[in-house]
């Protein structure tokens, strides 16, 4: 990644965390491993990695079994008490963890 594109990231993840609605952020990369995450332990990006990053590829794989050209590009996840929002990319996916706005 060069150096300008990731200063890019760097900026956008700090504009998405500074949103007072923002519990966390996790950065996945397309082996599914977390390589960026603002959750308070190894254990809770985990446990939302994994399930989100297998759920996001059954889900890619419903968009590409409906329509062969078109992709996957993100998906929004609400609960009782949070939101989940994930983009998808080729090479990552970026997930991020919202409280419910009131």
């Amino acid at each position: 990644m060069a150096g300008t594109e990731h200063g890019d990231v760097v900026e956008t993840l700090k504009r998405i965390e500074s949103n007072e609605d923002v519990i966390g952020t996790v950065v996945v990369n397309a082996e599914g491993i977390p390589i960026r995450s603002t959750l308070d332990s190894s254990t809770t990006t985990r446990r939302y990695a994994e399930p989100l990053q297998q759920l996001s590829m059954m889900a890619r794989s419903t968009v590409r079994d409906l329509d062969p050209q078109n992709d996957l590009s993100f998906l929004r996840i609400r609960t009782k008490d949070n939101e989940i929002l994930v983009a998808m990319e080729d090479d990552f996916m970026l997930v991020t963890i919202q409280g419910q706005s009131k």
